[in-house]
């Protein structure tokens, strides 16, 4: 139901934008195409990122935080990596996992891919990796542009959020 609310968000943000476009002095370089198009749109980070070390070669999971501090929401849609051709985005309802083609980012929010929660699933590994390693993964989204990121290989045990 959100993806149908999406395009019409979309075309009313795009038809802001270009009304917008003309109210400022004339000299704004409006013939670029680009102009305004600052003024609703995400702006993605990515922090905490880490993959546990694996228990056996055939999966791992990986787990980050992607901030939103724009005024447009965003989707994640996709992760590639070479550390497995099959990554999979999963979410965890009353404990049972099961893969989801995406997560929302929210305007002003984030997503957090935590252990227990949400995360990322590595399948049929193509490398071993150890405590210390690093894994590269890009994030794909829907609307803005991918972001490699360098997950660092920890503890099996490992878990930030624990006290």
């Amino acid at each position: 139901m959100r993806r149908t609310a999406l395009p019409a968000a979309l075309a009313l943000t795009a038809a802001l934008v270009l009304a917008g476009c003309g109210s400022e002095d004339s000299d704004s370089g409006s013939d670029s195409g680009s102009s305004g198009a600052d003024s609703a749109r995400a702006e993605l980070t990515v922090a905490g990122a880490f993959v546990p070390e694996p228990l056996n070669d055939k999966m791992a999971g990986g787990f980050l935080t992607v901030q939103n501090k724009g005024d447009a929401d965003d989707t994640l849609v996709g992760v590639s990596s070479d550390f497995s051709d099959d990554v999979q985005l999963h979410e965890t309802v009353d404990n049972k996992m099961r893969e989801v083609e995406s997560f929302e980012v929210p305007a002003g929010g984030s997503l957090e891919l935590s252990r227990g929660g949400d995360h990322l699933m590595f399948m049929e590994l193509k490398r071993e990796v150890s405590e210390g390693d690093r894994v590269e993964v890009e994030l794909e989204f829907e609307d803005s542009d991918p972001i490699t990121v360098e997950m660092t290989v920890e503890a099996k045990t490992h878990n930030p959020h624990a006290h």
